[in-house]
């Protein structure tokens, strides 16, 4: 059975409100979970103590068992500390293809890029005439 730390969503429409548990990789995201370690409230402002809630030393020993965090949590988890230690180590990824337009898209902007340069050249070409005429 794989643990993963992550989040299940609560709070009405609109007004979200996360709970951070301890579940089954399989179960839903909503669904089952095994404990409950803390709470998220992204309504709040960022500096507001009250936006994330973590029991680090519960969560420090769901990690120790071998449960894994999703990206968000790990993010609040290394936030917290247990002993003077954060409780993990989040580093920032860095995906610099992200923005990147897909294949089609890069396709599609090579024909524009064909077609523009093709209508340039007949365009230069009369140009070109004249100029050899005179």
């Amino acid at each position: 059975m794989s643990l993963k730390i992550r989040l299940a969503r609560g709070g009405s429409k609109k007004r979200p409100f996360y709970s951070i548990v301890v579940a089954d990789a399989r179960a839903p995201r909503d669904g089952r979970f095994i404990e409950k370690i803390g709470t998220y409230d992204p309504r709040l402002a960022k500096d507001s103590a009250e936006r994330v809630k973590v029991d680090a030393v519960k969560a420090a020993d769901w990690i120790k068992k071998g449960a894994q965090p999703t990206d968000r949590v790990l993010r609040f988890l290394s936030k917290v500390e247990v002993d003077g230690k954060p409780v993990a180590t989040w580093t920032n990824s860095n995906n610099p293809n992200k923005g990147a337009p897909g294949k089609k898209a890069q396709e599609r902007a090579k024909e524009r890029a064909d077609k523009a340069a093709a209508k340039a050249a007949a365009a230069a070409e009369p140009a070109a005439e004249e100029s050899a005429e005179a």
